[in-house]
């Protein structure tokens, strides 16, 4: 097992934080910290909490108790997540994607992608002209990404839910994340795509220094793309430590992976 190293990386720190529905207490986490190796993993089997916590940490959902703060790295001061709206939270770099695929109906893949790259203030009736600000401040790299991936129709409507998956990515990294949350990121991308989207994480991540934190049930995306994993089971982080280790740790096949999956 690694040890624990404490980098100059944008991350999360969760601390007694503990959220409940109609009794059940769903998440509770003592001590835990995100975002200290470049790309982590999350896993464990279903109801375990994964993505109830990824939403306690952008606030879309209350903590009964405890707290979230956030870090943008060496020297930067630490900002409670947990008192904040998740807009807030998303202009501070922590931005996650959706597990359920949801999508503007109405915009085309491009102007979807130039909605996410504009300000809140540019929605604003009188900001109508600002259209091409925006478009020179990012157009060379949303270019970049319509290259990147085949979408049918770039200047259409996204329709499968492989390239609304895409675009739900595409949109958080315009946002220029400095901890993106990833939701099952997989689900629904054809083999070859999915493989371009893990290459351009791993890209994200170690040269613009932002820390990624994958949820995934694809263990074969976990092993091979993260550099730290988190195991969760009935709420609780219950193992930290790098991939090989978490993959034959006895506790791990026993709640999670089963015999079949060590050694593969």
């Amino acid at each position: 097992m690694s040890e624990m190293t404490a980098p100059a990386r944008p991350r999360v720190h969760i601390e007694h934080a503990v959220k409940s529905f109609d009794g059940r207490v769903v998440v509770d986490i003592a001590d835990l910290i995100l975002g200290a190796y470049p790309i982590e993993g999350l896993i464990g089997p279903n109801g375990a909490g994964k993505t109830t916590l990824m939403r306690m940490i952008m606030h879309s959902i209350k903590l009964d108790r405890g707290k979230v703060t956030f870090s943008a790295g060496e020297g930067s001061p630490e900002v409670a997540l947990s008192s904040k709206p998740p807009h807030a939270i998303a202009r501070l770099g922590v931005v996650k994607t959706n597990q359920v695929i949801q999508d503007f109906e109405a915009l085309t893949i491009w102007d979807s992608l130039l909605l996410a790259a504009s300000w809140a203030s540019d929605e604003r009736p009188h900001r109508i002209y600002r259209e091409p600000g925006v478009w020179a401040d990012y157009g060379d790299e949303i270019e970049e990404y319509l290259d990147l991936f085949p979408f049918d129709n770039p200047y259409g409507f996204a329709k499968s839910a492989g390239e609304k998956k895409l675009l739900d990515i595409l949109r958080c990294l315009l946002l220029s994340p400095r901890l993106l949350l990833l939701d099952e990121p997989t689900a629904g991308l054809p083999a070859g795509i999915r493989d371009r989207v893990m290459d351009l994480i791993r890209r994200k991540a170690t040269e613009e220094n932002i820390s990624v934190v994958i949820v995934e049930h694809d263990l074969n995306v976990i092993w091979s793309l993260s550099d730290y994993v988190h195991f969760m089971a009935e709420g609780s982080v219950l193992l930290q430590g790098d991939p090989p280790w978490i993959r034959e740790h006895a506790t791990v096949v026993e709640k999670y992976l089963g015999e079949g999956h060590v050694g593969r």
